[in-house]
C-alpha cells in the first residue's frame, strides 16, 4: 500500500512528457508541449539524380519547392505577422527533411527560431514539404506532404490561434502535393494528388475539425497531372498539365476548372459542367493543346483578375532535359477575359523548374517575381530573380528590376503568401544545384528593391532579418 502511495504522489510531483508526435522521435519530445526548434533557417538542399549533359532534372535548395504546395505563406493583419512553412534541416553537410513553421513579425521585423512540426526522420525528399492554411480563428493548419502511396502525409492544427509554440495531429491520410483552401462556412475543400494510376487529382471535404473527411473524389484521371489552384470568396480555381501515358516527361497541354460550391459542381472557365472524373484529353476544360505543337507544360501559379477572371502562369520547353536543346523556355499567361483564353508570352528562362509567382494588384498592375535570368549555375535550377510588370492585363511585359544579381548560388522558387504584405511580398531558397550546399531562405519587398535574408544560425530566441547589401 505503501508504495502504491509513493508512486501516486511522485507522479503529482514531476510532469508527463507529452505523447510523441508521429515523426518526431521520443527523444526529441519536449515536456508541456515545448516546441522542437532549430537554431536558424537552413532550407533542405535536394537533387533528384536524375542527371544530363547539363546536370540534374532538377535539384539545389528546395525548401520552397514544390510549385503544387499552395500556399507556403499566409499574411495575417490582426496580429501583423505572416506565418510560413518550408521544407527544412537540421544542418547543412545533412539531407534530413524537417516540415518547419515559423513567422516574420512586422511590429518587430523579427523571426523566432523556427519550430518542427512534423520530423520526416530518413526522408530527404522535398516532395514531402508542408504546405500552411489559417481558419477564422486564427488556428494554423499544416498539411505535410506525404509521397506516392509509401509515406502518408499528416495534418496538424496550432492548439493555439496564431501561435506555433504547439501542434495537435489530427490525421494522417494519403496525399501528395497538399492545397488546402477554407471555405467560409463549409470548412476545408481540399485538392491533392494520388498515385492511383500515375499522378491522379482528387478533392475531399471537411468541416473544420479536420478529422472527418468526405471520401476522396477523383478530379482527372488521363494518365496523371500536375495541378496549382487558388481560392477567393468560396471560389476555388485549378489549372493543370497532363502526362501522356503516365509519363511525366511528356507533360503537355494546359487545362482548367473551377468550383463555386465547394466541390458539389465543377466547371469550365466558361460556366458549363463537366462531368468528373477527366479522361478525355480533348475535354472543354482543355485551355490550349500544347501536345499538338509537341509543346511540354510547366505550372508555375494561378490567380484572379479585377473581374475575379483566372490568370494561370506557366511555362513551355521543348525538352524535359536541361540545356540549350530545351530552348525557348517560355514563360507563358492565359487569362480568361470572360469569353475565351488570351495567351500572352512573358520572357524566357534557362531550366524547367526555374519557378516564380503571379501577383495581380489592386490598381491594375500586373507582376511576376521569378528566377528567369541567368544564374552562376547556368544551366541548373533556378538563377537570379527579376521583377516583369505588365499594365495591359498580361499582353506586354518589362522587366522593371533585378531583384538579385553577382550571387554565388542559384535562387529558386519565389512563392507568393496569400494576402502578402508588401514588406514580405515573396520568399525563395537558394542552394548550388550542381552539388551539396548550404540553403538560406529569403524574402523581398513587392517593389523588389530591398531583400532580406532570415538567419542561417540563431544564438537567442529572436534575430532580424539581414539586408542583402548588408551581407558580407
Amino acid at each position: 500500500m505503501r508504495s502504491i502511495l509513493l508512486i501516486l504522489a511522485l507522479a503529482c510531483l514531476f510532469p508527463v512528457l507529452a505523447e510523441p508526435r508521429p515523426g518526431i522521435a521520443e527523444d526529441d519530445v519536449k515536456p508541456k508541449g515545448e516546441p522542437r526548434r532549430i537554431n536558424g533557417y537552413k532550407g533542405i538542399w535536394f537533387d533528384l539524380g536524375q542527371r544530363s549533359e547539363f546536370g540534374s532534372k532538377y535539384s539545389g535548395g528546395l525548401g520552397t519547392y514544390t510549385a503544387k504546395h499552395r500556399p507556403l505563406a499566409i499574411y495575417v493583419p490582426e496580429v501583423q505577422k505572416t506565418f510560413f512553412v518550408y521544407g527544412g534541416t537540421t544542418d547543412k553537410n545533412e539531407r534530413h527533411l524537417l516540415a518547419m513553421a515559423s513567422y516574420y513579425d512586422h511590429r518587430t521585423h523579427q523571426v523566432p527560431k523556427p519550430v518542427v512540426v512534423h520530423d520526416k526522420q530518413d526522408v530527404d525528399d522535398p516532395h514531402d514539404n508542408p504546405s500552411i492554411q489559417i481558419d477564422p480563428e486564427g488556428h494554423l493548419w499544416v498539411y505535410v506532404s506525404g509521397r506516392g502511396r509509401k509515406r502518408p502525409g499528416h495534418i496538424y492544427r496550432s492548439r493555439i490561434p496564431y501561435d506555433i509554440e504547439s501542434f495537435e495531429h489530427l490525421a494522417d491520410r494519403e496525399f501528395t502535393y497538399p492545397q488546402p483552401w477554407w471555405i467560409e462556412g463549409s470548412g476545408f475543400l481540399f485538392l491533392f494528388t494520388k498515385y492511383t494510376n500515375g499522378r491522379e487529382l482528387y478533392w475531399s471535404t471537411s468541416n473544420s475539425d479536420g478529422k472527418s473527411w468526405s471520401e476522396d473524389r477523383k478530379l482527372a484521371g488521363m494518365g496523371g497531372h500536375y495541378q496549382i489552384s487558388s481560392e477567393q470568396n468560396g471560389h476555388v480555381i485549378t489549372a493543370f498539365n497532363m502526362h501522356p501515358d503516365g509519363n511525366v516527361d511528356k507533360r503537355t497541354n494546359l487545362y482548367f476548372l473551377q468550383t463555386k460550391d465547394n466541390g458539389k459542381t465543377w466547371t469550365t472557365a466558361g460556366g458549363e459542367i463537366v462531368k468528373l472524373p477527366l479522361t478525355d484529353p480533348e475535354s472543354t476544360a482543355l485551355v490550349h493543346d500544347y501536345r499538338s505543337e509537341g509543346r511540354l507544360v510547366y505550372m508555375k501559379d494561378i490567380g484572379f483578375d479585377d473581374d475575379g477572371n483566372p490568370v494561370i502562369l506557366y511555362l513551355t520547353s521543348g525538352s524535359h532535359q536541361p540545356g540549350p536543346a530545351g530552348a525557348p523556355r517560355t514563360w507563358t499567361i492565359a487569362h480568361w477575359t470572360g469569353n475565351t483564353w488570351a495567351i500572352h508570352e512573358v520572357t524566357n528562362s534557362t531550366h524547367n523548374y526555374d519557378m516564380g509567382s503571379l501577383y495581380i494588384e489592386p490598381d491594375g498592375t500586373w507582376r511576376i517575381i521569378a528566377p528567369t535570368e541567368p544564374g552562376p549555375q547556368n544551366y541548373g535550377t533556378g538563377g537570379e530573380i527579376a521583377v516583369w510588370i505588365s499594365r495591359d492585363q498580361g499582353k506586354n511585359w518589362n522587366k522593371t528590376r533585378a531583384v538579385t544579381q553577382n550571387s554565388t548560388m542559384n535562387h529558386g522558387y519565389v512563392r507568393r503568401p496569400r494576402n502578402a504584405h508588401d514588406n514580405f511580398y515573396g520568399f525563395w531558397a537558394d542552394g548550388n544545384p550542381d552539388s551539396l550546399s548550404a540553403s538560406r531562405l529569403y524574402f523581398t519587398n513587392r517593389a523588389g528593391d530591398h531583400v532580406w535574408r532570415l538567419p542561417y544560425e540563431m544564438n537567442d530566441s529572436f534575430a532580424t532579418p539581414k539586408a542583402l547589401g548588408d551581407m558580407p
